[in-house]
């Protein structure tokens, strides 16, 4: 049986594919960070153990999606360059969710801080993948 993402052209097809790991990774990220809240006792917003348990969410979910990224998104192996490729997308990732969260907390102050948290990194995600693209490429495909 094939996946639905099987008929898909391959450059659609990864994306698809990362989004697949990105949303799940979000829900890492998310429920890592509501749990960083709680044994930091639920710090208020803005104050610097509120951006640690963010911070906490992010480094978590970050081990898990590089190796789905290399088999599942890319199908490449874990090696030096996409590893250190990575790392620079993340660092990407992470800079835009700080510059983000504090903003959009300040912006959308009826919204829920899970809700605010999910949607900066849903947009740090698309500048993610295609960074990820250029470090991920699988020797066989010319982009």
């Amino acid at each position: 049986m094939k996946l639905l993402t099987s008929y898909l052209p391959e450059r659609i097809r990864s994306a698809v594919r990362f989004m697949i790991i990105g949303f799940t990774g979000t829900f890492v990220q998310t429920w890592f960070f509501m749990l960083a809240m709680l044994l930091l006792d639920e710090p208020e917003k803005g104050d610097v153990l509120y951006y640690l348990a963010f911070g906490i969410g992010f480094v978590c979910e970050m081990i898990p999606n590089y190796f789905f990224s290399n088999w599942y998104t890319f199908g490449t192996s874990p090696n030096w360059k996409n590893a250190g490729g990575f790392l620079f997308a993340r660092a990407v990732n992470f800079v835009i969710q700080f510059a983000l969260l504090p903003f959009m907390i300040a912006h959308l102050a009826n919204w829920r801080d899970d809700i605010i948290s999910m949607l900066v990194i849903f947009i740090a995600g698309c500048i993610n993948y295609l960074i990820c693209l250029f470090f991920f490429k699988n020797p066989k495909e010319k982009i």
